[in-house]
């Protein structure tokens, strides 16, 4: 009888560096553990936000429309041999420049006000159109998706998203032939302090080729542990793309527009010498001021080796194929 071989992907991990439920939350010990110090944010070059604390009222919401449709059934294409990071974990350690630039703006996030929440379809489609964005979840087809998520800042988690493929949005938004990519954009209004900051190139703009756009990863995301997913983490509506530096997941997205004209996103246009377009992980390109080699995973402050591609090489490295010549990797 012939010897049946299990070989595992390349992206799963070895049980030793599961994430127990502790954390490190205070965030300036965690990169002084990952060798950036307090001296960081001042190493970018970018100002800090004031963090603004919303009025308790500001974050009563009423109960989310969508509340019935989670948790979603889990897609077992898309798992992890590792343990999740805690949810407390993954909310209290966000990113949200809207809402200031340390990572502690989870309670400024509340007020951000997402019902009533409407998202356009723009540019080259059949036909331009604004959605309810009730409307529009309820017409995806949702499943929850284990994925890795890698920071630039050299971080990483593992999270159990719930939403649809950004496939299935596009074949929604019905974009022309002659589309070339999907750019998407943020909110801007006055709920959030970020805006202030007249240096940024407000509203957060990301975008994507559609050969990216249209990969089985690309994953649009309404929902986190179970349940729609949290404002500091992008309600009502964000991007994941689990191969990609964590800044190309865009949150709280309103407008989506297919163009023939590559966009130029947020951080590329605040630095471009740093924060490039295509933004995959890959080990051997550091960032300008730091190592990517390794990263520091939440919930154990472990060091472990970074992966190409975030460990997803095996889906998405024929994109790249061609395209040598490009900045692949920042």
């Amino acid at each position: 009888m012939p010897m049946l071989i299990k070989r595992n992907p390349g992206w799963r991990l070895p049980e030793s560096q599961t994430t127990p439920e502790a954390v490190y939350l205070d965030r300036r010990r965690l990169l002084q553990a990952m060798g950036f110090g307090a001296g960081l944010l001042a190493t970018t070059g970018l100002a800090t936000t004031a963090v603004m604390r919303p009025h308790p009222a500001l974050a009563a919401d009423a109960p989310d429309p969508t509340a019935d449709l989670y948790p979603a059934k889990q897609n077992p294409r898309y798992t992890l041999d590792r343990a999740l990071t805690p949810e407390k974990d993954v909310t209290t350690y966000n990113n949200f420049y809207e809402f200031g630039s340390d990572k502690d703006i989870w309670e400024a996030a509340q007020a951000l006000q997402i019902r009533p929440w409407t998202v356009k379809f723009e540019g080259m489609v059949e036909q331009e159109r604004e959605v309810d964005i009730d409307t529009l979840i309820r017409a995806m087809p949702l499943e929850e998706r284990l994925y890795r998520h890698r920071c630039v800042e050299a971080w990483s988690m593992a999270v159990p998203w719930t939403g649809f493929p950004l496939k299935a949005l596009i074949d929604y938004a019905k974009p022309t032939g002659s589309a070339k990519y999907v750019r998407m954009e943020t909110f801007q209004n006055d709920t959030a302090p970020g805006f202030a900051q007249t240096f940024y190139p407000w509203p957060y703009v990301e975008g994507l080729t559609m050969a990216e756009a249209t990969n089985e990863l690309a994953f649009m995301v309404t929902g986190l542990y179970g349940k729609p997913v949290a404002k500091q983490d992008g309600a009502p509506l964000r991007l994941v793309t689990p191969w990609k530096y964590g800044f190309k997941s865009i949150k709280s997205i309103i407008r989506i527009s297919f163009t023939d004209e590559r966009p130029v996103s947020f951080w590329e246009q605040l630095q471009s010498s740093e924060y490039g377009f295509w933004a995959n992980v890959n080990p051997q390109v550091p960032h300008p001021r730091w190592s990517q080699a390794m990263e520091r995973v939440l919930g154990t402050g472990d060091r472990v080796p970074t992966l190409l591609y975030n460990g997803y090489g095996e889906y998405v490295a024929d994109l790249y194929k061609g395209l040598e010549s490009e900045r692949l990797y920042t």
